[in-house]
């Protein structure tokens, strides 16, 4: 898992690396990287594989964060969006 402070790509704020992670290590990341975020910050996600491509947005928005954007990478990998709830 790699978490870095960044302040492009829709606004992101920090970016999280799982793509090598399996569910449901995959939120388990991302829940665990938003919660060191502050309220309205924005995670890019990048991630690999369908079950974490339909889990990670699905879950997120459960728990009432904003899921932005999504898109394809070049290498398989998915990237996605979400604005922290608060």
């Amino acid at each position: 898992m790699t978490l870095s402070r960044m302040e492009h790509n829709h606004g992101a704020t920090c970016e999280l690396d799982i793509s090598r992670e399996t569910c449901p290590m995959t939120f388990v990341r991302t829940r665990l990287a938003l919660d060191r975020m502050a309220a309205g910050e924005v995670l890019l996600v990048t991630l690999r594989g369908e079950e974490p491509r339909r889990n990670v947005p699905r879950t997120a928005t459960e728990q009432g964060h904003a899921v932005l954007a999504e898109e394809e990478g070049p290498d398989g990998t998915a990237r996605l969006w979400i604005r922290k709830a608060g």
